[in-house]
């Protein structure tokens, strides 16, 4: 069976997504110069939800996750339902399904976001304990 137009864009994509996190793996966001800093962070000083994100995932790449976590917790909460997101819609672009998937009424949908939304502001917070959350603040 030849490959449709769309195998061929899920292909590119999967191997968009390889090279992505061999790069991630081989260079370190903090030090590299290779990925550019955050925009919020950049232009106002403050951390967003994401920020220490690529760092987490560069950390997690090299198996160190008590340094992932510390620099972005949420990523390290959310990665799983993300990466099973991913794998069911290349499932479903591959074989026609999808994994199990799970119902979401909308107030959770509504509660995740303000969950993103009290992280983004709490770390922030010059404060102790919310002052851990902060990039890169390992908790002794």
């Amino acid at each position: 069976m030849p490959f449709s137009r769309k195998h061929w864009l899920l292909a590119a994509m999967l191997a968009v997504l390889a090279a992505a996190m061999v790069t991630l793996d081989f260079f370190d966001p903090a030090t590299s110069g290779l990925f550019p800093p955050c925009p919020l962070r950049y232009l106002t000083g403050w951390y967003c939800p994401g920020c220490g994100s690529l760092r987490a995932m560069h950390q997690l790449l090299q198996g160190n996750l008590r340094a992932a976590w510390a620099l972005n917790p949420l990523t390290i909460v959310l990665l799983p339902f993300l990466a099973y997101g991913t794998a069911s819609y290349a499932l479903f672009e591959i074989r026609g399904r999808h994994l199990p998937q799970i119902f979401l009424p909308a107030v959770w949908i509504r509660a995740l976001f303000g969950v993103i939304v009290l992280f983004g502001i709490a770390r922030n917070i010059p404060f102790h304990p919310f002052d851990l959350l902060a990039p890169g603040v390992l908790p002794h």
